[in-house]
């Protein structure tokens, strides 16, 4: 008679549990304290980044702007020479050897054809400007409300107040000036933009492998995917700021044209440069025009003003519109709080690059950042 094997209520009562066959799984639950000391140090981190990142855009701002002109520069140039490079089927660096001699043969056509006059009418404008500003200030000194806001004015802007030099409109002059007189001065540094954008421009690959070697692995295809980004970005923002300048330009010097303001042609020109800076550019560009034409009479004075004003309706209801379906859509509040900023750090060079950098800026972290759901939306 065979015996039976003992069954699991013999080994319970024996005091030995039956084998499973497995071993006690582990607890999984994350220790509270170590998450809170990951969040910590994640926060310590990228407070010292962000600490680094302005201390450096506050010491070096200006090589840095620098670095960022020509980088715009780099972006127009290769995009160009691709352009050219798709339709005739021409090798890269003989499409983008074209596009700098057709860059340099039309602005030597321009100096050849209308330098003379551009320049006789810019050196007119010049005067007039001085005039008309001497003018007001001696206009503005015979009230008593004239005579406030002088005294509330720096020097650099026709006024009498001397410390204002450390904070607001000085602190852009101060910077301005600092840029200017620096070792090279404005056509230097102009010089170096355009001939170190020229090099990024022969071969961009060199320089953004050269950065993305620099970064950790783990971290590389996300970088080149925002650089990418970056670059599309600059590229079209730069694409649709040029067509809104020409556009403004020549609306503005054919307007004055028709009026009989003296130095149309001068006066559209400085319009539609100014209008590379949004918002801010089309007071800057407005300003000569309707001073120029109030010396001609309060009519043609208002004239002016109209003017100016149906072009920038016209350009923010109807261009604007149009080239930010194909370009970018900047919200208008961050654009001028964008200006003001990097103005105030950077002075006028900040302020003239601030929008493209924030289009950059704009795209590469609409890149990085997770889309937000809809029950996560205001």
């Amino acid at each position: 008679m065979t015996a039976s094997p003992p069954s699991a209520s013999t080994d319970a009562t024996n005091g030995h549990a039956p084998d499973s066959g497995s071993s006690p799984k582990k607890d999984d639950t994350p220790d509270p304290r170590a998450q809170q000391l990951a969040r910590i140090y994640a926060l310590l981190r990228l407070t010292l980044v962000i600490t680094i990142v302005v201390m450096l855009i506050w010491v070096v701002g200006d090589v840095l702007m620098v670095i960022f002109a020509a980088t715009l520069v780099a972006v127009i140039l290769h995009n160009l020479a691709g352009l050219l490079e798709r339709r005739t089927h021409m090798p890269y660096w003989l499409s983008l050897t074209a596009v700098v001699v057709v860059i340099i043969g039309a602005l030597t056509g321009l100096i050849w054809s209308s330098g003379p006059e551009i320049s006789e009418q810019a050196l007119k404008l010049r005067t007039a400007l001085s005039e008309q500003a001497h003018n007001l200030r001696d206009s503005m000194g015979h009230s008593s409300t004239g005579r406030m806001i002088l005294d509330n004015l720096p020097t650099t802007l026709g006024g009498n107040e001397q410390a204002a030099s450390s904070g607001g409109f000085g602190s852009l002059a101060g910077s301005m000036t600092g840029f200017v007189s620096s070792a090279f001065g404005a056509a230097g540094t102009l010089a170096v933009i355009l001939i170190a954008g020229l090099y990024f421009a022969i071969s961009p690959e060199l320089y953004v492998n050269g950065m993305l070697r620099l970064i950790p692995h783990e971290y590389r295809h996300t970088s080149r995917e925002l650089l990418l980004t970056a670059g599309r970005t600059l590229w079209a923002w730069t694409a649709g700021q040029a067509l809104d300048m020409t556009v403004v330009g020549l609306l503005s010097f054919i307007g004055l044209w028709c009026i009989g303001v003296p130095l149309a042609l001068a006066l559209g020109v400085v319009a539609g440069m100014a209008n590379f800076i949004p918002y801010i550019g089309a007071f800057v560009g407005a300003v000569p025009a309707v001073l120029i034409g109030l010396s001609q009479g309060t009519r043609e004075g208002f004239m002016v003003l109209g003017l100016y004003a149906a072009i920038q309706f016209f350009e923010g209801n109807v261009m604007a519109p149009l080239i930010q379906r194909h370009a970018v859509q900047m919200p208008p509040g961050l654009t001028i709080l964008s200006q003001t900023i990097f103005g105030t750090i950077l002075g006028i060079p900040g302020l003239i690059l601030a929008s493209p950098l924030t289009a950059a800026l704009l795209a590469t972290a609409d890149r990085a950042t997770p889309k937000l759901k809809d029950d996560e939306r205001v």
